[in-house]
């Protein structure tokens, strides 16, 4: 089999698996009362970018949560940081630094936007005084504009926390097979995709708001362990 094949059976699983959760979301209309799987793995797309040969969504972000052992992070808490907040004081926005996903969105903002005076901050530290996230609020919003309109997917892969786990193993084959880099360029990005602003090397070329797993080699065999979750998921309701 070739990576253009494999891909294609990935393409295919994740047609199944739409249709299985009823549609791909967008973080935009959901909630914490939705029935979320307490643990799995999420596959963002591009909202207007299709494959090279096909009408399908482009992958975009691969992700998952909880792979160290004892974490108890959820999968909506998860994707719950990366939408951001809904009120408060922080409405509209969120916290880059409980997010790499924001914080490569907003990096690449910057870029594009010629922005690094106003945030020469951004992604320093771990967490932020109040008036700093203040500072940074109308960009933490542009970071979730742009999040909450991206269509997404998840599985239920409800193994226990540890880096061997079956969603830690799915997660990094994904990546390593989607990804383009020092690779043949299948389903090259177009050129308005915010990641091409990115300053970081990985999500250029990868096409992926990912940095780990995008320069390995990926197994073959992860898309049986992928095929086998999406078979015993539930109708999601």
């Amino acid at each position: 089999m070739t990576r253009q094949n494999d891909l294609d059976t990935v393409y295919s699983l994740l047609d199944d698996l739409e249709s299985t959760v009823g549609g791909m979301r967008k973080l935009g209309d959901c909630d914490g009362r939705m029935n979320w799987p307490d643990r799995g793995i999420y596959f963002f797309f591009h909202p207007d970018e299709t494959r090279s040969e096909t009408d399908q969504p482009r992958l975009t972000r691969i992700g998952t949560h909880a792979v160290s052992e004892g974490s108890s992070t959820s999968l909506w808490n998860r994707l719950r940081t990366h939408r951001g907040a809904q009120r408060g004081s922080y409405e509209g926005g969120g916290n880059h630094r409980g997010s790499v996903f924001r914080k490569r969105v907003g990096e690449a903002i910057i870029e594009r936007d010629n922005l690094e005076e106003e945030y020469p901050e951004w992604g320093v530290g771990s967490s932020a005084a109040r008036e700093l996230r203040m500072e940074e609020l109308d960009l933490e919003r542009r970071v979730s504009e742009y999040i909450r309109e991206l269509p997404f997917l998840w599985v239920d892969v409800d193994d226990e926390p540890s880096s061997e786990s079956d969603r830690a193993y799915i997660e990094r084959n994904m990546i390593a097979l989607v990804s383009n880099v020092d690779t043949e360029a299948i389903d090259p990005r177009r050129e308005d995709w915010l990641g091409h602003d990115s300053p970081v090397t990985e999500i250029k070329q990868s096409g992926l708001w990912n940095i780990n797993h995008v320069d390995e080699d990926y197994q073959p065999e992860f898309l049986e362990t992928f095929e086998s979750y999406i078979d015993r998921m539930p109708g999601f309701a």
